[in-house]
């Protein structure tokens, strides 16, 4: 019993004692955590400390956010996502096919095919189809077929014409080719050409113009080494490329120069005189007009007498070996290479007037759309392929296989290709000084060209029959004036 109680009383002494202590005097630091005691009293309610600060993040809550976010993340992502499959099937379903009817000239449909086949690859919805047209009244049928709506979408155009068929053109659309991408890729004579106002109304495939053919075994032979670079050296070297029998007649002319009837392209020449000798074909009672037609006419007449008409045409003058020198586009010396492949003669910049730019006549086509097409947008897009870099060499690749060579290209960046050419250089290296004027034969355009070459060629045969220069330009102005007008031509 004892023992007993003097465990109790140890066990006493050994329990903490508690005193009363107002609440406001405890000291929280010793307290055991333990429920919150809520007073009801006015004073301060003292909470239990508790190991964790309440000044750390609220981690828990963070992270359910997150997670509520990602999630609702990828639920839109999945519409989104599901909204754009739907769209483009939706598109595929919807997107109309689209024919396209080419117009075209000179060229074999087998020479633009490949490259339809590769547009109509990248773009499937669209069908093109080429066809090769005759040249006869082609410019009648291309206005009159246009505008009862039985035209082409697409179509071939001579770079003199856009007067005659503005018409039944649409604008380039800057959407397919802004005006400043047009001035960047083409040559000056090409923005000449073919803007009005502030639009630009074709996309040319090729540059061309003409250019002087000479035969260099008659050069050999007169013992003329250096190529004629101007009208001077020509002067001088034609007489010794001249040869006439005993009573005077021409055996082998030096020039073909002077005559109308029997010069392939003497319009083209003769335009090349006037714009030489700074003349304007707008206004022909000028000195220096009736100086461009005495130069152009004294090869023909005498004393020199170099060319005369009871010479034969002078491309088959050329083929012939009767003629040492000619002058022609590019496209006719296929002719000349296919009617005698074993001619030896040689392709050079036509002759300039001492310190003047080597201007020459330009003489291209054009592809254009159709502004009664339905599908202009598209026909654009087309074109605008076709004139791309790798388009291009591809075109003329094309072409040089089924013909000694294709046409000089159109992009002023892809005319080092071609600057060593010999049969094309020579294109190219005048490609910055040609000039533009309606005076260009084979065009067949029955209008504007074949109208003013009908009075040039009236004029020039009147003076061969006594008629003075001035004279027969002042009667050949009223004629081109009447045409300009008939054709809004400024």
């Amino acid at each position: 019993m004892e023992d007993n109680n003097d465990n109790k009383e140890k066990n006493s002494q050994m329990q903490p004692q508690y005193e009363t202590v107002p609440l406001e005097k405890r000291d929280s630091s010793f307290e055991q955590p333990q429920e919150p005691i809520i007073e009801e009293t006015p004073e301060e309610v003292v909470t239990p400390e508790i190991p964790t600060s309440i000044d750390e993040p609220p981690i828990y809550k963070e992270n359910k956010n997150q997670y509520l976010f990602i999630g609702l993340g990828g639920v839109i992502f999945f519409f989104i996502l599901l909204f754009l499959i739907f769209s483009l099937f939706s598109n595929k379903k919807s997107t109309k096919q689209v024919n396209l009817i080419y117009w075209g000239l000179w060229e074999e449909k087998e020479i633009f095919q490949p490259l339809i086949d590769d547009y109509q690859k990248k773009n499937p919805y669209v069908k093109i189809n080429y066809q090769k047209m005759s040249p006869d009244s082609y410019r009648d049928k291309l206005i009159v077929r246009s505008k009862n709506n039985q035209g082409p979408d697409i179509f071939r155009f001579h770079n003199t014409w856009l007067p005659q068929i503005k018409e039944v053109l649409s604008p380039l659309p800057q959407s397919v080719m802004t005006n400043s991408e047009f001035e960047k890729i083409f040559y000056d004579i090409h923005k000449k050409d073919l803007k009005v106002e502030n639009y630009y109304y074709g996309i040319p495939l090729m540059i061309d113009g003409l250019l002087m053919v000479y035969n260099r075994s008659l050069f050999k032979r007169a013992g003329v080494l250096k190529e004629p670079e101007t009208w001077e050296e020509i002067m001088d070297i034609v007489p010794k490329l001249t040869v006439k029998n005993q009573q005077g007649n021409l055996i082998t002319s030096g020039i073909a120069l002077g005559t109308a009837n029997n010069i392939e392209h003497f319009s083209d020449i003769f335009a090349l005189f006037l714009v030489q000798n700074g003349a304007d074909l707008s206004n022909l009672n000028t000195a220096e007009a009736v100086s461009a037609l005495e130069a152009y006419r004294k090869f023909a007449e005498l004393p020199n007498q170099f060319w005369n008409e009871e010479m034969p045409n002078s491309i088959n003058a050329f083929l012939q070996e009767k003629v040492a020198i000619i002058f022609v586009p590019s496209w006719q010396i296929l002719n000349i290479k296919m009617a005698n492949p074993e001619l030896d003669f040689k392709v050079a910049k036509v002759p300039t007037i001492p310190g003047s730019k080597n201007i020459s006549i330009a003489n291209y086509w054009v592809e254009g759309v159709s502004r009664y097409s339905k599908n202009q947008l598209e026909a654009w897009k087309f074109l605008k392929f076709l004139v791309e870099k790798e388009s291009l060499t591809k075109l003329y690749e094309i072409q040089a296989k089924a013909r000694l060579f294709g046409t000089a290209y159109s992009r002023v960046d892809l005319a080092n290709l071609l600057i060593q050419n010999e049969y094309l250089g020579p294109v190219i290296k005048q490609a910055e000084n040609f000039v533009s004027l309606p005076l260009v034969n084979r065009t067949f355009d029955n209008g504007l060209n074949d109208g003013l070459i009908k009075y040039l060629e009236n004029a020039i045969n009147s003076t061969i029959e006594g008629v003075s220069y001035s004279e027969a330009l002042k009667t050949m102005s009223e004629g081109v004036q009447q045409i300009f007008n008939r054709y809004n031509v400024n």
